[in-house]
């Protein structure tokens, strides 16, 4: 029994009733769903880092074109499953103003936000080459893109990347593309968890991989232009946003409207197909589509089947967000940078009181600050320390639900944690810290 910030007894009882077998295999919601009966029950206010959602206002530019859109009266009439035109061709001038890539409208696709974009992409992929029947997950990674793999009954294999950086990443990644069964590789970039962004060498050797075993990229680019180490915000200005479709055609970028537009809950995001793959043709999808093209067997198959098509009104509101970033009329970026701001003063907090950052460098870079960062504690585990900072009124998530190999590890999201609530997490990690001076780091 401890003196804890939250009452001992009454978080060591929920835990108890949660009758969640292994706390640091938890997914995020079962742990929001504990941490919310601890608040009811103690009237105490957790700093909430576990959920990885938007924690600024929605932009006000897509509320206006979604309520307008609405007023219209659109909700009353389906939209087209590929999506609408304008929405299309904004898609394609976005990721040629900040990506520096050419893809045709059509090849650009609204999808019931971009974890949609991922369930689809992994249903027809895998039914493309009958040899090749796994995804590779360069991890850590969102833990859902796993259970989406579970439900679906697909096969997938994974690495941590940590120690496989830089060139060490070519041999370990071709000692899984060479056994000639990966059919795609999916990774996120900036990452969830751990805010690793790859190199321009990292990403040519994952696209050179691509185009030697024909394998397809799968890029999740939600927190899209959030290194904030360099500025990606000038619409068709380099820099722009590092990605895999400079060095392979074999790719589907994943775009998200929830962190970057702060969007999430109206779920929409994209699905930007290369020109190349849309068209590519296989055989092999006919058993299951009435097309041997990828593209359209994605669309018209895969899509059709999941939601018949992404919300009409949500479709204009991402339309007008597009247009105003790719006119130069709305910095988005300038928006975000909130949350690198709080990551850097809050990750000065953690390590003031005896916390490591456990992902640290990207190469020989020091990470960015950024939506999440990751901590440990000198000898607990990640779970261990995620459970006894349940009793100090802070939440977060064990990285070992990320595909991390780093156990030791627990991933914070900076997003709600709003900076009045800052000198309470410096007082509850110094009373933490205090109170565990045996497992003080080194």
């Amino acid at each position: 029994m401890k003196d804890t910030p939250i009452n001992f007894e009454v978080v060591q009882r929920h835990i108890q009733q949660s009758k969640i077998r292994k706390l640091g295999m938890a997914s995020i919601r079962e742990i929001k769903r504990l941490i919310n009966g601890i608040e009811e029950e103690t009237g105490e206010k957790f700093v909430r880092m576990e959920m990885g959602v938007p924690g600024l206002a929605p932009t006000a530019i897509g509320v206006q074109a979604e309520i307008e859109a609405l007023q219209r009266g659109v909700a009353a009439i389906y939209p087209d499953i590929e999506g609408i035109p304008v929405l299309k061709k904004e898609a394609s001038r976005f990721v040629k103003l900040f990506l520096d890539i050419e893809v045709d409208a059509a090849n650009c696709v609204p999808t019931v936000g971009s974890m949609q974009g991922g369930f689809a992409a992994f249903l027809t992929f895998s039914k493309i080459n009958k040899e090749k029947d796994t995804t590779l997950f360069i991890d850590p990674g969102f833990p859902v893109h796993h259970q989406q793999h579970r439900v679906l009954g697909l096969n997938f294999e994974s690495f941590d990347v940590y120690n496989y950086r830089g060139e060490k990443l070519r041999d370990k990644l071709e000692s899984y593309l060479s056994k000639g069964n990966i059919h795609s590789v999916l990774y996120s970039n900036p990452n969830n968890p751990s805010w690793i962004c790859f190199t321009q060498k990292e990403l040519s050797i994952i696209g050179e991989l691509a185009n030697k075993y024909n394998v397809i990229i799968i890029e999740d680019l939600a927190y899209f232009a959030m290194d904030f180490r360099k500025d990606y915000s000038k619409p068709g200005q380099p820099p722009y946003q590092p990605t895999v479709a400079k060095y392979t055609d074999n790719y589907v970028l994943l775009i998200s409207s929830s962190k970057i537009f702060s969007y999430a809950g109206q779920r929409i995001g994209l699905m930007i197909v290369s020109n190349k793959l849309f068209n590519t043709q296989s055989a092999n999808l006919l058993w299951c589509y009435s097309t041997d093209i990828v593209g359209r067997a994605l669309i018209y198959g895969t899509v059709y089947a999941l939601s018949a098509g992404t919300a009409h009104s949500t479709q204009y509101a991402l339309t007008a967000m597009l247009k105003a970033v790719n006119d130069g009329t709305f910095d988005f970026v300038s928006v975000v940078k909130e949350y690198g701001e709080k990551a850097r003063i809050m990750k000065k907090m953690f390590i003031d009181n005896g916390f490591n950052i456990v992902y640290d460098k990207d190469e020989d870079d020091p990470i960015a600050d950024g939506f999440y960062f990751t901590f440990s504690y000198s000898d607990f585990t990640g779970e261990e320390l995620l459970v006894e900072l349940l009793y100090y009124g802070i939440s977060a998530i064990a990285l070992s639900i990320t595909g991390s190999e780093r156990n030791e590890g627990i991933r914070a999201c900076v997003s709600l944690v709003k900076r009045e609530q800052f000198p309470t997490l410096e007082e509850r990690l110094r009373i933490f810290h205090e109170q565990h001076p045996a497992s003080q780091s080194n």
